[in-house]
């Protein structure tokens, strides 16, 4: 199916559907002021090289998304008071933490003729994929290692956030899943074992849920769109982790339609099951293809639901002690609904 086509059959959320569209080096960095009020420092990566992650041909995950939140981000003053951090492409190895290394190899192959699928027909093959989906990548690890280099950092990556990656094949527009990469680095490099991993896309994080369904200590809660109208179909709410791991995973399934009422309605759920096992570190993915108009998904979202997110899981990390928080943009096919939320999610970890 052609991606300018796909869009408007996306509007109706009749039918669960199992294809996305269908369904509708070191880290160089610039100082911003430091530290905010509360003491936390924020960082936000940016640049270039990040924005080359998205499709060609009129895709919705178009490589404008990066400009587009670059823009708010500035207009709202947000650049002067965060640091700045580079982009970066993984190395094979990091990819490899989590990522089967056929899956690297074939995009690799597909990245140099630059023609054909990296799925089942969402996620196309461009020259150079290799690389842009490498710097994702790249930049969720840049921003981890600095958030861990002193007590109560922050810190946004805009693009990142590519949770329906496999590990060992991509899908639904991400070819590599910086969640899942970002998860093992931390446990094999820096020993942190209890990892909150937190989803308010519209879209359930079906890339991250199964790949550590069966793990006692990936904290998983996801607020989503129900599958049975939105790809990918996953993510009921019996859907709780599997042997060791049963009670671990929270799956929140949101009908078509759902906004900022039932988000309140469900969201104190989510802080009391991620608290229950005192994580470590927090990563939050923010897609904001849960806003309101967004032109692939249903959900009736407002930004306040994303800063309330943010804030919330900052002041979580603060009460137990480290404050890590690392946030991605994810999904979010409106540019000015992305742009807004995300930039609502930066003011929050300033001010949280």
């Amino acid at each position: 199916m052609m991606v300018a086509a796909a869009g408007a059959l996306c509007r109706a959320p009749a039918v669960a559907a199992m294809c996305y569209l269908r369904a509708a080096c070191r880290h160089g960095r610039r100082p911003g002021r430091g530290v905010n009020a509360k003491g936390a420092a924020v960082a936000v990566v940016l640049g270039e090289q990040l924005a080359r992650y998205g499709f060609p041909c009129g895709h919705p995950f178009g490589t404008d998304r990066h400009a587009a939140f670059q823009r708010e981000f500035e207009q709202r003053g947000l650049a002067r008071q965060v640091t700045l951090l580079e982009p970066r492409i993984a190395s094979e190895a990091e990819l490899e933490l989590f990522h089967a290394p056929e899956h690297v190899r074939f995009v690799q192959e597909r990245s140099q003729c630059g023609t054909g699928s990296l799925d089942a027909g969402d996620t196309p093959a461009f020259r150079g994929v290799y690389e842009a989906a490498a710097c994702v990548v790249g930049s969720s690890l840049a921003a981890t290692r600095w958030i861990l280099e002193a007590p109560r950092r922050r810190a946004f990556v805009p693009i990142g956030g590519l949770h329906h990656a496999r590990r060992e094949q991509a899908a639904g527009f991400c070819v590599f899943n910086d969640c899942g990469v970002v998860v093992e680095y931390l446990r094999r490099e820096h020993d942190l074992r209890r990892i909150a991993y937190v989803d308010i896309d519209a879209h359930h994080g079906d890339g991250v849920f199964y790949a550590f369904e069966d793990d006692p200590e990936l904290i998983f809660a996801d607020v989503h769109e129900s599958g049975h109208s939105l790809y990918p179909g996953t993510g009921a709410a019996s859907e709780t982790g599997r042997g060791a791991a049963t009670g671990t995973k929270l799956n929140v399934p949101l009908p078509a339609g759902a906004g900022d009422e039932q988000f309140d309605a469900v969201w104190p759920a989510v802080l009391a099951h991620v608290e229950r096992y005192a994580p470590e570190f927090f990563l939050l993915q923010c897609g904001a293809d849960s806003m309101a108009g967004d032109p692939i998904t249903h959900l009736q979202f407002s930004g306040a639901c994303h800063a309330r997110a943010a804030r919330e899981l900052c002041a979580l990390a603060d009460r137990l002690g480290h404050g890590r928080v690392l946030a991605c943009g994810g999904g979010g096919y409106d540019r000015g609904n992305l742009a807004r939320a995300w930039s609502a999610v930066v003011e929050s970890l300033l001010t949280a």
